[in-house]
């Protein structure tokens, strides 16, 4: 894989044209004084040439020889000869040495001549080379000195114009490390200096282009999405994500509630007497009224089941609570006045069918039907619970489940349970999601799915979120290096400023070997629902080195165009979508929609609620990265050694 240079363009040719210039003195340099040197050892060649000549001369004169010692000591000591003797094989004819003093007797030139006028004699001297008693003068040395200061300043105003001339491509430069970086959308448009002018422009019509690709395949996702799981005319769920929620549901272990049907009677006459429209019209009023009673009950799903007809699933409702709630639903839809030929007092019936984990869907789905025919033959608007044998029953109010929650809160807060999340490459675990729980009265232990509700409920998610927090930072601290925990935070708690200002304060006061083993999960749902809010707080969570989990992806249908804005390192995909994934076509098509959403982000997607080998087989060859379930690992106590073992023998811990 390519990487990008770590050396700007810029100082790039700078130091290029500056090495090339400071070779190109240097050689001359080198040359020169070459030079220099050789013409002085020339000179001084010719110049004893000439002196061994003339006493060649004056030796083959008889009268010469005796004038040597007049008039050559002069002459030698003006030639700067140091030594010389005059010899042949007989002995030495005449000897001179100069007094002037010589530091280094290893610099001087030695010379030997055979005389030609005179066979048999020879000539040896020792002369001071030339140069070497000369000092630094500006005036011998202007010329050059003055070349090379020009040379200088003309480098230096070359170096100034060549960053001039280049100071557009530093900035296309530097705005390239930032897309790199993933400042793509601070950086779509760059500044008019950027050079060369057409790469510049071709990189804002490609990010351009990108952007809206971009935001197009979140547009076709969620249209892909929307047409698979949403009724078009109301906007709540479709009869397929109805039924998919309720047989994932029913299949969970100690899990309660209802189901609600709610027919308009004499909708084909109405449809038929008064047009489309009209008939359109009504079932959006009675839409929206379903969607305004059911905002106070999380995790509930409401659907158009059939033309005129409505389904609403409730989860982890007491029957008192049902019950309470049907009557208000009721007395909501009364004061809705229908359009003739549809009767004021007989237009729409309820039927109440109550559930827990083991049942069959399509027997559910069965009982409230006949609940809901029995309603239509009381002949008025009005609602029928189905009556069963065994019928859940939990009388368990606000003040009840306050109570309970302070007292496990004064008790040091929830126990707390792991499961691991495993990598699909090598099975490596990726973290380990705690999972909160807490006994009531009787020492029976509740799941979260059951207690959350009434925390909420009650509005105790900031102090159930510190706990369980805190807990997990002194887990972290007391564990390997190398082990990754994962808390859920509720978005209800960051949206408040205190919550946030102790979590900063405790992150802050928290080593970041620490940090970077820490990750948050949010809900999908309500992260999308207040994402403005949440956009600062998820770039603290990730600026202090914590990593970013979007849980629960799924179970409403939203826009997935969150993923680039907060930077998710992962996505949990909500446990309906996984159950019987290898028999739910529609399912396939909603996590390929999700998959291909986070194709251009470093988001990983995660399958929650992997049961069987079949679920997992079909989730690998759609693509995720890694799974959670019981399938992998069971849920165990953070206080007691794992013994989980993973279906290939290996331990997960």
């Amino acid at each position: 894989m390519r990487k990008a240079s770590g050396m700007k363009l810029t100082n790039r040719l700078v130091a290029f044209v500056t090495l090339i210039v400071i070779c190109a003195i240097f050689v001359i340099f080198i040359g020169g004084a070459v030079s220099f040197r050789k013409l002085g050892q020339d000179y001084l060649t010719h110049y004893l040439d000439g002196i061994v000549e003339v006493i060649d001369q004056e030796l083959a004169d008889p009268q010469g020889s005796q004038s040597l010692s007049r008039w050559l000591p002069k002459l030698l000591k003006a030639s700067n000869v140091v030594e010389l003797e005059v010899g042949s094989s007989a002995g030495v004819v005449y000897a001179f040495k100069g007094l002037q003093p010589v530091n280094n007797p290893n610099i001087l030139h030695q010379s030997y001549y055979e005389l030609n006028h005179n066979p048999g004699f020879y000539i040896n001297l020792k002369s001071i080379p030339p140069y070497t008693t000369f000092t630094y003068s500006i005036g011998a040395m202007s010329s050059i000195s003055l070349a090379i200061v020009i040379i200088i300043m003309g480098l230096v105003w070359g170096m100034n114009w060549l960053r001039q001339q280049l100071y557009g491509s530093e900035l296309l430069e530097h705005r390239g490390r930032l897309i790199l970086a993933g400042k793509v959308e601070d950086n779509a448009v760059g500044d008019e200096q950027e050079w060369p002018a057409t790469a510049s422009l071709a990189l804002d019509q490609m990010i351009a282009e990108l952007k809206d690709a971009r935001q197009e395949r979140s547009r076709f996702d969620t249209f892909i999405r929307t047409h698979t799981f949403l009724d078009q005319l109301t906007g709540a769920a479709n009869r397929v994500l109805f039924d998919s929620r309720l047989q994932s549901m029913v299949q969970d272990q100690e899990t309660h509630g209802a189901v609600i049907l709610i027919r308009i009677s004499d909708w084909d006459e109405l449809l038929a007497e008064k047009g489309k429209d009209v008939a359109d019209e009504l079932i959006q009023d009675v839409g929206m009224i379903l969607s305004n009673q059911i905002q106070r009950y999380p995790d509930t799903v409401l659907a158009r089941y059939f033309d005129a007809e409505f389904a609403i699933l409730l989860s982890q409702q007491s029957a008192k609570e049902v019950k309470l709630f049907t009557n208000q639903l009721m007395n909501a839809l009364e004061r809705l006045v229908p359009t003739a030929p549809l009767q004021p007092d007989n237009w729409c019936h309820l039927g109440v069918s109550f559930w827990s984990s083991g049942e069959r869907r399509g027997r559910i789905m069965d009982e409230a039907d006949m609940a809901l025919r029995s309603a239509q033959l009381q002949g008025t608007n009005s609602w029928y619970a189905f009556k069963k044998d065994q019928q859940w029953e939990d009388a368990r109010g606000s003040v009840r489940w306050r109570t309970l929650l302070d007292a496990v809160f004064s008790s040091g807060g929830p126990m707390l349970y792991q499961q691991p999340v495993l990598a699909l490459d090598d099975e490596t675990i990726i973290h380990r999601e705690l999972l909160a729980r807490i006994k009531d009265e009787n020492g029976m232990i509740i799941k979260a799915s059951r207690f959350l509700s009434a925390v909420e409920q009650v509005g105790f998610n900031s102090r159930m979120d510190k706990l369980v927090i805190g807990q997990a930072l002194q887990l972290l601290k007391g564990q390997p290096g190398n082990d990754t925990l994962s808390v859920n935070v509720s978005v209800e708690a960051l949206l408040e400023k205190e919550f946030v200002r102790w979590l900063r304060v405790e992150l802050l006061q928290t080593p970041r070997t620490v940090l970077n083993r820490l990750s948050f999960e949010l809900s999908e749902g309500a992260l999308v629902k207040h994402l403005d809010a949440m956009r600062p707080i998820a770039r603290m969570l990730v600026g202090l080195g914590c990593k970013l989990v979007v849980d629960q992806a799924g179970r409403t249908i939203v826009s997935t165009h969150y993923i680039k804005d907060i930077k998710a390192d992962y996505i949990k995909l909500h446990r309906s979508l996984v159950r019987e994934i290898d028999q739910r076509q529609e399912n396939q098509l909603f996590v390929r929609s999700m998959l291909g959403a986070t194709a251009d982000s470093d988001a990983q997607v995660i399958a929650v609620g992997v049961e069987n080998e079949k679920e997992w087989r079909v989730l690998k060859q759609l693509g995720v990265q890694g799974g959670q379930g019981r399938y992998f690992a069971a849920e165990v106590s953070v206080e007691s050694e794992p013994k989980e073992i993973h279906k290939n023998g290996k331990s997960l811990f």
